[in-house]
């Protein structure tokens, strides 16, 4: 599971580096009042060929998007912060590692209303390893369906990677936790399935590769773009569809999705066993494939690989 948060020296803001332990924001800001805070979550691999960052201009794309949606739009170019991201890592001689970008308000105003409080924009990085735990990518996971709903669309902007959509998140891990699970799967307000906590979900059914399909309710994950791909470039028939709960108990292999999860295993649900109760043939292969990928291990025909 994810432990204790490592650190690096060295975080960039606005355009200069500064010390981890400087890091800092104002109680009243808007970010610690409201949430008023954007992010992403990228990794940094070692390969043959020295550190590389896996899809880093689409990670960056979609931070500028979120922050558009929230009217907190930062005065960088995507380019610009790719060449701040690859920086910071090198600063902090990495040779693998996590990357949040993140852009919030500071402090500025009490009130709800953002345009007296600045914009700021963050880059830290540091050494993480699997976020469900170093066995998790073989043994897979135990999961429960939540009790927490994911938000109906047009109550939160849920194809934004907000931080206060991250409560509902928080919620949903801390209740599995409870009960002795790694992690949740959230249903929809109609009461279909629509993501983890903090992953998409992708089902084997009859040897197809089985995704809910993006309701407004889920994020679009670009892990879960990246594996309907290889999916595709491994010979798999694809379906996004709608997902009943009991698709779940009937699913013969399942997975998990998302830059941190990679592609993490799910053996059990609500204590039922999926299929046979460990990691899956079609499951091993796409996953096998995306780590070689990630790691520049194989081809990568979709430029996704950006080296140091």
């Amino acid at each position: 599971m994810a432990g204790r948060l490592a650190s690096s020296p060295w975080i960039w803001k606005d355009g200069e580096f500064i010390r981890w332990e400087d890091a800092n924001v104002h109680i009243l800001s808007l970010a610690v009042q409201f949430a008023a805070s954007v992010f992403e979550g990228v990794r940094c691999y070692e390969t043959p060929r020295g550190p590389a960052v896996f899809r880093l201009h689409d990670h960056l794309r979609r931070l500028m998007t979120s922050s558009r949606t929230y009217r907190m739009q930062p005065d960088y170019t995507i380019d610009e912060l790719v060449d701040a991201t690859l920086a910071t890592i090198h600063r902090n001689e990495l040779t693998s590692c996590y990357i949040r970008p993140m852009v919030l308000r500071g402090y500025g105003s009490s009130s709800m209303h953002p345009e007296h409080s600045p914009i700021e924009t963050y880059i830290p990085v540091w050494p993480w390893g699997a976020y469900l735990g170093e066995d998790a990518l073989e043994r897979g996971v135990d999961v429960c369906v939540s009790s927490w709903n994911r938000p109906r669309p047009n109550t939160i902007p849920s194809g934004a990677k907000s931080s206060g959509n991250y409560t509902l998140s928080t919620l949903m891990v801390t209740e599995a936790s409870r009960h002795g699970y790694a992690e949740a799967i959230g249903l929809g307000p109609s009461g279909l399935v629509s993501e983890g906590s903090g992953q998409n979900l992708f089902l084997v059914v009859d040897g197809e590769v089985v995704t809910p399909i993006l309701d407004g309710t889920s994020l679009s994950g670009i892990t879960r773009h990246t594996v309907l791909k290889i999916a595709e470039e491994l010979g798999y028939t694809v379906r996004e569809q709608l997902v009943s709960r009991e698709m779940l108990y009937g699913a013969d292999e399942m997975f998990f999705t998302g830059t941190a999860s990679e592609v993490t295993p799910i053996r059990s649900v609500d204590g039922l066993e999926v299929g046979e109760g460990r990691r899956g043939a079609v499951t091993g292969a796409i996953q096998g494939r995306y780590l070689e990928l990630a790691k520049g291990e194989g081809p990568d025909p979709w430029g996704w690989v950006r080296y140091l």
